[in-house]
């Protein structure tokens, strides 16, 4: 029998788990599955808490629908009656202190057509006019390497970008996007603007598509992120599942690997699957050929404060599901959701819960890297009055801190990816890298590579 150990209980690692049992079951292979995650619980940095009748995620609060990888993996868990789904209503962008609509046909802040530009109230009549230089410049010197903000830049103009785009895609994306490459970021530009000549004729020929997922774009479930976690383990009844357990040192032992755990253990593995954080894999490896490529790749850091107050939704505009920050406030946050307004199930007495986040390009992040809980606390406040007009004490605060934990896809990444799967390749055969570090920061993305990866190893076990 064939041992596999899969290093990590986030969404990759459990769906690769998944996949690895579900297919070995049909397929009739007879394997071994291990897996060991550092935390009490499953989910990485999906993370479900409740309290005071309140559910709050102080990771992702979401998964986003559309990707080819959810709906069947939600279906195969028997969880599709336990799905619920984002409220909609108006996203908008804080700019000079003032609250300002995200037109509805917009994709991140890129007008779907003319008559969305003309909606805007960000931009003036000049910026609006380069827009539409979009309809007339036809050279497209770039590719899927380029810089997503200089391409956006160059056929719609600075000013969009910098007052409606970039708030929204960076917030998205957490990075500065003359740093970010359209492949990893939005592909579907580069393809709208070869085919159709403009990215708003792409955008307005495909706008039946955009306006079908726009209603139930985002899932979660009844009781939270969590439940989708609680059946996977619930599912793994031919698998072991270490809790609360690291991994300090993994070699290459012959043909297999031995793992030291932290609890004085050892685990000898046929095949093993590391869907760390890049920082803990190179760690665990230890191997000075692969660090110049781990070294090259980037991330970014976010606090996020929860605030739980006793008023009803109905005190924050009816349409709204929360803001994005850009230039000319007075406010510190880089952006800040509705909860409760957004996510009916969060809030069970229909109470206000407001979420605010702070990123690493944030000017004053390092400042609040330093404080102590009640100092962030003051400043979510304070952020919370001068933008909704709310002074109330809240109920509770819940704070929240991801320190170098969110990959950021820069400009280098394909190419340290490429380097690493060379040296993987030839050094380490049947250990696979997977994970939002490399393949994919949304849960979609994630959730196809652990299939990827299950189904590599599959390809390969003795029958």
């Amino acid at each position: 029998m064939k041992r596999v150990v899969v290093i990590g209980g986030g969404i990759t690692g459990m769906s690769t788990m998944h996949y690895l049992q579900r297919q070995a079951q049909q397929q009739g292979l007879d394997i071994d599955l291990t897996l060991v995650e550092k935390g009490e619980k499953l989910g990485g940095k999906m993370v479900t808490r409740e309290k005071e009748g309140f559910i709050m995620e102080v990771g992702a609060d979401s998964i986003v629908a559309r990707h080819t990888s959810v709906k069947p993996l939600i279906e195969e868990l028997d969880l599709t009656d336990r799905v619920v789904y984002n409220g909609t209503g108006v996203s908008y962008i804080l700019r000079d202190n003032e609250l300002h609509a995200i037109p509805v046909e917009s994709v991140f802040g890129i007008p779907m057509n003319k008559e969305s530009l003309a909606t805007s109230t960000l931009l003036s009549e000049e910026g609006k006019r380069a827009v539409e230089k979009d309809l007339t410049i036809t050279d497209i010197p770039f590719t899927n390497e380029s810089s997503v903000g200089e391409f956006l830049t160059y056929y719609l103009g600075s000013e969009i970008v910098e007052k409606q785009i970039a708030p929204v895609l960076s917030g998205v994306y957490s990075g500065d996007l003359n740093k970010l490459t359209i492949g990893a970021t939005l592909p579907y530009l580069l393809q709208y603007k070869k085919e159709f000549g403009s990215l708003m004729k792409g955008f307005e020929a495909n706008k039946e598509s955009f306006q079908k997922n726009a209603t139930k774009k985002f899932i979660s479930f009844e009781n939270g992120l969590a439940e989708l976690f609680d059946r996977m383990e619930e599912r793994l009844h031919q698998a072991t599942i270490l809790k609360g357990v690291s991994v300090t040192k993994l070699k290459k032992q012959d043909s297999q690997y031995m793992l030291q755990l932290d609890s004085g253990e050892k685990v000898v593995a046929d095949y093993v699957v590391l869907t760390t954080p890049h920082r803990a894999a190179q760690q665990m490896l230890s191997n000075e050929a692969l660090n110049p490529s781990f070294d090259a790749l980037q991330t970014g850091s976010i606090i996020t404060v929860y605030l739980a107050y006793d008023l009803p939704n109905e005190t924050l505009p009816a349409d709204g599901t929360g803001f994005i920050v850009s230039k000319g406030n007075n406010v510190d946050c880089n952006a800040c959701t509705w909860t409760s307004k957004k996510w009916q199930h969060t809030s069970k007495n229909n109470q206000l819960l407001i979420r605010m986040f702070y990123k690493k390009n944030n000017p004053r992040f390092e400042e609040f890297r330093q404080m102590s809980d009640e100092e962030l606390v003051e400043v979510a406040r304070n952020d919370v009055k001068k933008s909704l007009n709310i002074e109330q004490q809240p109920l509770f605060v819940d704070i929240e801190k991801w320190f170098d934990l969110m990959p950021i896809y820069n400009l280098q990444h394909k190419q340290a990816i490429e380097q690493l799967e060379t040296v993987m390749e030839q050094q380490y055969p049947n250990l696979y890298l997977a994970g939002s570090s490399y393949y994919g920061v949304g849960i979609g993305l994630c959730i196809e590579n652990g299939k990827q990866v299950a189904n590599k190893i599959l390809e390969v076990v003795p029958v």
